[in-house]
């Protein structure tokens, strides 16, 4: 089995787990805001035990405190349900996200939306696929024309004007801001040409990894807040700019304008 047809089918077992489970889980905090369910843990479970028996030489790094990192040259970085406080609500914007690096880059990608049966999936060189349809992003060529992604991170409560100030230099500046609770979803749907651009502080490899080449394979572009493309595997997420690649400069430039 190729890792590519692992993932793909690996991903819609996880998201099976969270259709079963919707509606009817109970949750704990790990911290403020930050929550776990029943569902989290049976997804990664499933992943985990599939990965280890299909792969046993990969290292991998899940959400729920789950870790193989012995310096493999591929690295799987899991999200067993990103988006767990809607899903905890009873919100259906959840998904599984599941990147696969080698050496560091991303090698393979897929984010698969068990709510609208959406299989996200990229492979380095090869393009960006929904449900096998070829991925490209949007045309916008300013922010002034665009809809924009974003998220708050899990301190919010402590810098809210922080983040709102942020928020409020591209709300005055684009057509308009949403902002859905799963980083995962975002990113795919920006590869999809559905929005723009989007911005997060304080995201996860784990959030990031399927993302970031969905994005880049259907042509866009992803970053830190200093332009600067990610290199450092396990601080994947810090700071990330994702666009279609024509309204990433303008969009670093109001980052950098937000004092």
């Amino acid at each position: 089995m190729t890792r590519k047809t692992w993932l793909s089918g690996v991903l819609r077992r996880a998201g099976g787990v969270l259709r079963r489970r919707f509606g009817r889980v109970s949750y704990r905090e790990k911290r403020r805001a930050d929550l776990v369910t029943a569902a989290d843990l049976e997804s990664q479970r499933l992943i985990l035990q599939s990965l280890r028996r299909e792969f046993p030489g990969d290292d991998f790094k899940a959400e729920e405190d789950a870790a193989r990192l012995t310096g493999a040259e591929r690295l799987w970085l899991i999200d067993p349900l990103d988006g767990t406080a809607n899903y905890a609500h009873g919100y259906p914007a959840s998904c599984v996200s599941i990147g696969l690096l080698r050496r560091g880059e991303p090698e393979l990608g897929g984010v698969y939306d068990p709510f609208r049966d959406e299989l996200f999936l990229a492979e380095r060189g090869r393009g960006a696929t929904l449900n096998g349809r070829r991925l490209r992003v949007s045309g916008a060529r300013r922010v002034a024309d665009s809809l924009l992604i974003t998220g708050f991170a899990y301190d919010r409560a402590e810098r809210a004007d922080f983040y709102l100030a942020r928020f409020k230099a591209f709300l005055t500046r684009c057509h308009d801001v949403r902002r859905s609770g799963s980083a995962a979803l975002d990113m795919a749907w920006i590869a999809a040409g559905r929005a723009d651009g989007f911005w997060e502080f304080s995201l996860n490899p784990w959030d990031v990894a399927a993302g970031w080449l969905l994005i880049e394979e259907a042509g866009g572009k992803v970053t830190d807040f200093d332009g600067r493309r990610w290199r450092d595997p396990l601080t994947l997420g810090a700071r990330t700019l994702a666009s279609n690649g024509r309204v990433h400069a303008e969009m670093l430039r109001v980052l950098r304008g937000v004092r």
